[in-house]
Protein backbone atom coordinates (compact mmCIF):
# COMPACT_ATOMS: atom_id res chain seq x y z
CA UNK A 1 0.00 0.00 0.00
CA UNK A 2 1.59 3.50 -0.94
CA UNK A 3 0.72 6.20 1.90
CA UNK A 4 3.22 8.02 0.39
CA UNK A 5 4.00 10.24 -2.34
CA UNK A 6 7.18 11.61 -3.62
CA UNK A 7 8.68 13.62 -6.29
CA UNK A 8 11.85 14.51 -7.45
CA UNK A 9 12.99 17.22 -9.82
CA UNK A 10 14.29 17.29 -13.05
CA UNK A 11 14.67 20.67 -14.43
CA UNK A 12 18.39 20.04 -14.57
CA UNK A 13 18.22 17.64 -17.09
CA UNK A 14 17.00 20.11 -19.62
CA UNK A 15 20.04 23.08 -18.96
CA UNK A 16 23.47 22.78 -19.25
CA UNK A 17 23.87 20.71 -16.16
CA UNK A 18 22.55 17.74 -18.55
CA UNK A 19 26.02 16.79 -18.97
CA UNK A 20 27.70 17.11 -16.10
CA UNK A 21 27.94 16.00 -12.91
CA UNK A 22 24.48 17.46 -11.79
CA UNK A 23 22.58 15.75 -14.55
CA UNK A 24 24.63 12.63 -14.21
CA UNK A 25 23.18 12.21 -10.87
CA UNK A 26 19.63 13.18 -11.03
CA UNK A 27 19.65 11.24 -14.34
CA UNK A 28 20.89 7.85 -12.38
CA UNK A 29 19.07 8.31 -9.57
CA UNK A 30 16.00 9.23 -10.78
CA UNK A 31 16.49 6.10 -13.17
CA UNK A 32 16.82 4.08 -9.68
CA UNK A 33 14.10 5.56 -7.43
CA UNK A 34 11.44 5.32 -10.49
CA UNK A 35 12.69 1.83 -11.60
CA UNK A 36 11.89 0.33 -8.56
CA UNK A 37 9.09 -0.43 -5.85
CA UNK A 38 9.40 1.11 -2.50
CA UNK A 39 7.38 -0.33 0.07
CA UNK A 40 4.66 2.86 1.24
CA UNK A 41 6.40 5.21 -1.22
CA UNK A 42 5.53 6.10 -4.52
CA UNK A 43 8.15 8.23 -6.71
CA UNK A 44 7.84 10.37 -9.42
CA UNK A 45 10.45 12.60 -11.69
CA UNK A 46 8.90 15.83 -12.32
CA UNK A 47 10.24 18.98 -13.46
CA UNK A 48 9.10 21.32 -10.67
CA UNK A 49 9.54 24.53 -13.29
CA UNK A 50 6.06 23.29 -14.76
CA UNK A 51 4.28 21.23 -12.13
CA UNK A 52 1.76 21.40 -9.25
CA UNK A 53 3.88 20.02 -6.21
CA UNK A 54 1.69 20.19 -4.05
CA UNK A 55 -0.32 16.94 -5.03
CA UNK A 56 3.27 15.20 -2.99
CA UNK A 57 4.14 14.68 0.42
CA UNK A 58 7.84 14.90 -0.02
CA UNK A 59 9.86 16.88 -2.88
CA UNK A 60 12.96 16.41 -3.38
CA UNK A 61 15.30 19.81 -4.93
CA UNK A 62 17.98 17.80 -6.62
CA UNK A 63 19.87 21.07 -7.34
CA UNK A 64 21.51 24.11 -4.91
CA UNK A 65 23.20 27.01 -6.02
CA UNK A 66 23.94 29.42 -3.67
CA UNK A 67 23.87 32.62 -5.88
CA UNK A 68 20.53 31.76 -7.65
CA UNK A 69 17.33 31.56 -6.58
CA UNK A 70 16.80 27.53 -7.10
CA UNK A 71 14.70 26.97 -3.85
CA UNK A 72 11.04 27.90 -3.00
CA UNK A 73 9.84 30.67 -1.04
CA UNK A 74 6.78 28.74 -0.50
CA UNK A 75 7.31 25.70 1.59
CA UNK A 76 4.76 23.26 -0.11
CA UNK A 77 5.72 19.72 1.46
CA UNK A 78 8.57 18.45 3.32
CA UNK A 79 11.55 19.23 1.77
CA UNK A 80 14.47 17.58 0.84
CA UNK A 81 17.71 19.33 -1.10
CA UNK A 82 20.72 17.73 -3.17
CA UNK A 83 23.81 20.05 -2.42
CA UNK A 84 26.76 18.99 -4.27
CA UNK A 85 29.47 21.41 -3.43
CA UNK A 86 29.87 24.98 -2.17
CA UNK A 87 32.72 25.53 -4.76
CA UNK A 88 31.41 29.17 -5.77
CA UNK A 89 31.95 29.95 -1.70
CA UNK A 90 35.12 28.58 -0.96
CA UNK A 91 36.91 30.18 -4.12
CA UNK A 92 34.78 33.34 -4.27
CA UNK A 93 37.08 35.94 -6.10
CA UNK A 94 37.55 32.84 -9.18
CA UNK A 95 33.42 32.89 -8.87
CA UNK A 96 32.50 36.28 -8.46
CA UNK A 97 28.53 36.38 -7.14
CA UNK A 98 28.17 40.66 -7.96
CA UNK A 99 25.76 42.32 -5.94
CA UNK A 100 22.90 40.32 -7.06
CA UNK A 101 24.36 37.00 -6.30
CA UNK A 102 25.42 37.91 -2.54
CA UNK A 103 21.78 38.88 -2.05
CA UNK A 104 20.54 35.60 -3.28
CA UNK A 105 22.82 34.09 -0.86
CA UNK A 106 21.53 35.26 1.73
CA UNK A 107 17.87 34.57 0.41
CA UNK A 108 19.02 30.73 -0.49
CA UNK A 109 21.01 30.67 2.74
CA UNK A 110 17.19 31.12 4.63
CA UNK A 111 15.20 28.94 2.70
CA UNK A 112 18.02 25.89 2.60
CA UNK A 113 17.63 25.63 6.24
CA UNK A 114 13.76 25.65 6.32
CA UNK A 115 14.63 21.98 4.17
CA UNK A 116 13.62 19.06 6.33
CA UNK A 117 16.85 17.69 5.51
CA UNK A 118 20.01 18.00 3.01
CA UNK A 119 21.41 15.17 0.81
CA UNK A 120 25.18 15.83 -0.15
CA UNK A 121 28.08 13.57 -1.92
CA UNK A 122 30.81 13.49 0.86
CA UNK A 123 31.85 14.53 4.09
CA UNK A 124 33.67 17.14 2.76
CA UNK A 125 30.78 19.05 1.64
CA UNK A 126 28.69 18.14 4.63
CA UNK A 127 31.23 20.03 6.58
CA UNK A 128 31.23 22.72 3.75
CA UNK A 129 27.50 22.88 4.30
CA UNK A 130 27.48 23.56 7.97
CA UNK A 131 30.43 25.87 7.72
CA UNK A 132 28.90 28.42 5.20
CA UNK A 133 24.90 27.71 5.27
CA UNK A 134 24.56 27.31 9.11
CA UNK A 135 22.71 23.94 8.80
CA UNK A 136 22.97 21.34 12.09
CA UNK A 137 24.74 18.40 11.15
CA UNK A 138 22.45 16.06 12.16
CA UNK A 139 20.22 17.01 9.32
CA UNK A 140 22.67 16.69 6.58
CA UNK A 141 22.78 13.24 5.28
CA UNK A 142 26.20 11.99 3.10
CA UNK A 143 25.30 9.79 -0.31
CA UNK A 144 28.23 8.64 -2.16
CA UNK A 145 27.45 9.12 -5.75
CA UNK A 146 28.79 5.80 -8.20
CA UNK A 147 29.99 5.38 -11.36
CA UNK A 148 27.25 4.30 -14.21
CA UNK A 149 27.51 0.63 -15.27
CA UNK A 150 28.86 0.97 -18.30
CA UNK A 151 32.10 2.35 -17.02
CA UNK A 152 33.89 -1.29 -16.73
CA UNK A 153 37.09 -2.85 -17.82
CA UNK A 154 36.96 -3.66 -21.45
CA UNK A 155 38.85 -6.59 -23.39
CA UNK A 156 41.29 -5.89 -26.11
CA UNK A 157 40.24 -5.91 -29.42
CA UNK A 158 39.55 -3.94 -32.96
CA UNK A 159 38.12 -1.62 -31.03
CA UNK A 160 41.39 -0.20 -29.52
CA UNK A 161 42.86 0.50 -32.81
CA UNK A 162 39.65 2.62 -34.05
CA UNK A 163 39.91 4.90 -31.43
CA UNK A 164 42.76 5.73 -31.32
CA UNK A 165 42.53 6.84 -35.19
CA UNK A 166 39.28 8.79 -34.71
CA UNK A 167 40.67 10.40 -31.85
CA UNK A 168 44.38 10.49 -33.02
CA UNK A 169 45.62 9.36 -29.50
CA UNK A 170 49.09 8.53 -29.28
CA UNK A 171 50.44 4.90 -27.72
CA UNK A 172 50.90 6.46 -24.39
CA UNK A 173 48.05 9.32 -22.37
CA UNK A 174 47.25 11.03 -19.32
CA UNK A 175 43.67 11.59 -19.69
CA UNK A 176 41.26 14.22 -17.67
CA UNK A 177 37.55 14.57 -17.55
CA UNK A 178 35.59 17.31 -17.14
CA UNK A 179 35.34 21.18 -16.87
CA UNK A 180 38.38 23.70 -16.71
CA UNK A 181 37.22 26.05 -14.11
CA UNK A 182 39.77 27.12 -11.43
CA UNK A 183 39.12 24.43 -8.64
CA UNK A 184 39.75 21.96 -11.55
CA UNK A 185 43.78 23.34 -11.58
CA UNK A 186 43.83 21.92 -15.20
CA UNK A 187 46.67 23.84 -16.09
CA UNK A 188 48.98 22.81 -13.54
CA UNK A 189 47.78 19.04 -15.27
CA UNK A 190 48.88 20.37 -18.47
CA UNK A 191 52.23 21.89 -17.28
CA UNK A 192 53.20 18.48 -15.30
CA UNK A 193 52.05 16.22 -18.60
CA UNK A 194 54.75 18.99 -20.50
CA UNK A 195 57.50 17.98 -17.27
CA UNK A 196 56.65 13.88 -17.67
CA UNK A 197 56.77 14.38 -21.70
CA UNK A 198 53.43 12.62 -22.30
CA UNK A 199 49.93 13.88 -24.12
CA UNK A 200 47.75 15.08 -21.96
CA UNK A 201 43.85 14.04 -23.33
CA UNK A 202 40.80 16.25 -21.81
CA UNK A 203 37.73 15.16 -22.58
CA UNK A 204 34.46 17.78 -21.45
CA UNK A 205 32.44 20.09 -23.60
CA UNK A 206 33.83 23.19 -21.83
CA UNK A 207 37.08 22.49 -23.32
CA UNK A 208 36.61 23.54 -26.89
CA UNK A 209 34.66 26.51 -26.33
CA UNK A 210 35.84 29.53 -28.10
CA UNK A 211 33.17 32.25 -27.86
CA UNK A 212 33.65 33.03 -24.20
CA UNK A 213 34.00 36.07 -21.62
CA UNK A 214 37.66 35.40 -21.46
CA UNK A 215 37.74 38.11 -18.91
CA UNK A 216 35.07 37.14 -16.79
CA UNK A 217 37.40 35.67 -13.34
CA UNK A 218 35.35 32.22 -14.14
CA UNK A 219 36.51 31.75 -17.66
CA UNK A 220 40.22 33.11 -17.01
CA UNK A 221 41.65 29.71 -16.54
CA UNK A 222 40.22 28.14 -19.72
CA UNK A 223 41.12 31.26 -21.31
CA UNK A 224 44.90 30.76 -20.26
CA UNK A 225 44.85 27.00 -21.37
CA UNK A 226 43.81 28.02 -24.72
CA UNK A 227 45.87 31.00 -25.62
CA UNK A 228 48.88 28.56 -24.01
CA UNK A 229 47.91 25.27 -25.14
CA UNK A 230 45.39 25.83 -28.00
CA UNK A 231 47.65 24.42 -30.25
CA UNK A 232 49.49 22.70 -29.07
CA UNK A 233 49.61 18.80 -30.06
CA UNK A 234 50.46 17.63 -26.93
CA UNK A 235 47.48 19.00 -25.44
CA UNK A 236 44.36 17.25 -27.08
CA UNK A 237 41.02 18.68 -26.36
CA UNK A 238 38.22 16.38 -27.39
CA UNK A 239 35.00 18.00 -25.84
CA UNK A 240 31.98 16.22 -25.28
CA UNK A 241 32.81 12.48 -25.20
CA UNK A 242 29.38 10.56 -25.42
CA UNK A 243 29.93 7.25 -22.37
CA UNK A 244 29.70 4.98 -25.07
CA UNK A 245 33.11 5.90 -26.38
CA UNK A 246 34.08 7.73 -23.43
CA UNK A 247 34.37 4.12 -21.32
CA UNK A 248 37.16 3.40 -24.14
CA UNK A 249 39.20 6.07 -23.43
CA UNK A 250 39.46 5.30 -19.88
CA UNK A 251 40.56 1.78 -21.07
CA UNK A 252 43.41 2.97 -23.06
CA UNK A 253 44.79 6.02 -20.75
CA UNK A 254 47.62 5.36 -19.57
CA UNK A 255 47.09 7.23 -16.78
CA UNK A 256 43.84 8.89 -15.32
CA UNK A 257 44.49 12.13 -13.77
CA UNK A 258 41.84 14.11 -11.37
CA UNK A 259 44.84 17.84 -10.30
CA UNK A 260 41.94 19.35 -8.71
CA UNK A 261 42.21 21.75 -5.69
CA UNK A 262 38.99 20.78 -4.41
CA UNK A 263 36.30 18.72 -5.51
CA UNK A 264 32.57 17.98 -4.01
CA UNK A 265 33.39 14.65 -5.08
CA UNK A 266 35.22 13.72 -8.08
CA UNK A 267 32.78 11.06 -9.85
CA UNK A 268 35.60 10.71 -12.71
CA UNK A 269 37.90 8.71 -10.60
CA UNK A 270 36.03 6.20 -9.65
CA UNK A 271 34.96 5.74 -13.44
CA UNK A 272 38.75 5.75 -14.33
CA UNK A 273 38.93 2.87 -11.86
CA UNK A 274 36.33 0.88 -13.03
CA UNK A 275 37.49 0.91 -15.97
CA UNK A 276 41.42 -0.27 -14.78
CA UNK A 277 42.76 2.44 -15.42
CA UNK A 278 45.60 3.58 -12.94
CA UNK A 279 44.44 6.66 -11.31
CA UNK A 280 46.51 10.18 -9.86
CA UNK A 281 44.65 12.21 -7.90
CA UNK A 282 45.36 15.62 -5.57
CA UNK A 283 45.97 15.24 -2.02
CA UNK A 284 42.72 17.28 -1.47
CA UNK A 285 39.91 16.72 0.72
CA UNK A 286 37.09 14.73 -1.19
CA UNK A 287 39.53 12.58 -3.79
CA UNK A 288 41.30 11.68 -0.59
CA UNK A 289 38.31 10.83 1.06
CA UNK A 290 36.47 8.20 -1.84
CA UNK A 291 40.20 7.28 -3.69
CA UNK A 292 42.56 6.26 -0.10
CA UNK A 293 44.16 3.15 -1.09
CA UNK A 294 43.71 3.00 -4.43
CA UNK A 295 45.04 5.96 -6.13
CA UNK A 296 48.50 7.65 -5.89
CA UNK A 297 48.06 11.38 -4.08
CA UNK A 298 50.50 14.13 -5.41
CA UNK A 299 50.31 18.05 -4.49
CA UNK A 300 48.44 19.86 -6.46
CA UNK A 301 50.01 23.11 -5.94
CA UNK A 302 53.55 22.38 -7.71
CA UNK A 303 53.36 20.51 -11.30
CA UNK A 304 56.54 19.12 -10.75
CA UNK A 305 55.30 16.69 -8.02
CA UNK A 306 51.95 15.98 -10.31
CA UNK A 307 54.37 15.11 -13.18
CA UNK A 308 56.49 12.61 -10.19
CA UNK A 309 53.21 11.00 -9.78
CA UNK A 310 52.67 10.93 -13.28
CA UNK A 311 56.12 9.06 -14.32
CA UNK A 312 56.32 6.74 -11.40
CA UNK A 313 52.82 5.54 -12.65
CA UNK A 314 53.96 5.48 -16.11
CA UNK A 315 57.64 3.69 -15.73
CA UNK A 316 56.25 0.91 -13.35
CA UNK A 317 54.30 -1.91 -14.76
CA UNK A 318 54.21 -3.65 -11.58
CA UNK A 319 52.40 -0.78 -9.76
CA UNK A 320 49.87 -0.21 -12.66
CA UNK A 321 48.78 -3.76 -11.97
CA UNK A 322 48.43 -2.49 -8.79
CA UNK A 323 46.83 0.46 -8.96
CA UNK A 324 44.68 -1.20 -11.61
CA UNK A 325 43.36 -4.28 -9.40
CA UNK A 326 42.93 -1.84 -6.20
CA UNK A 327 40.87 0.21 -8.08
CA UNK A 328 38.46 -2.37 -9.32
CA UNK A 329 38.10 -3.72 -5.97
CA UNK A 330 37.36 -0.27 -4.18
CA UNK A 331 34.83 0.73 -7.03
CA UNK A 332 32.64 -2.19 -5.57
CA UNK A 333 31.87 0.10 -2.77
CA UNK A 334 29.94 2.32 -4.56
CA UNK A 335 26.60 1.53 -6.44
CA UNK A 336 23.22 3.66 -7.95
CA UNK A 337 21.46 0.91 -5.92
CA UNK A 338 23.02 2.22 -2.76
CA UNK A 339 22.62 5.41 -3.74
CA UNK A 340 18.84 4.56 -4.20
CA UNK A 341 18.47 2.88 -0.84
CA UNK A 342 20.16 5.75 0.76
CA UNK A 343 18.13 8.00 -0.64
CA UNK A 344 15.08 6.07 0.05
CA UNK A 345 16.37 6.55 3.78
CA UNK A 346 16.46 10.11 4.19
CA UNK A 347 12.85 9.96 2.23
CA UNK A 348 11.26 7.76 5.51
CA UNK A 349 13.49 9.62 8.36
CA UNK A 350 11.51 13.01 7.16
CA UNK A 351 8.41 11.12 6.85
CA UNK A 352 8.68 9.74 10.33
CA UNK A 353 9.63 13.03 11.76
CA UNK A 354 5.71 13.92 10.66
Amino acid sequence: MVNIRAAIDTSSLTSGHSVRGIGVHTRELVGQLTGKKWKGIKIESVDFTRSDLTRYDIVHYSYFHPHFLTLPFKKLAKMVVTIHDLIPLIYPKYYPPGLKGDLKFLVQKFLVRRADAIITISETSKKDIVRFLGVPEDKIHVVYLAPKKQFEQLKAGGWQEKIRKHYHLPSRFVLYVGDVNYNKNLNALARACKLAKVTLVIVGKQAVEENFNRAHPENQTLARLINKYGKDPGVIRLGFVPDEELVKLYNLATVYCQPSLYEGFGLPVLEAMACGCPTVAARSQSLVEIAEGAAIFVDPKVPANIASGLKKVMSNSSLQKDLISKGLEHVKKFSWDSVADETIKVYQKVVSQS
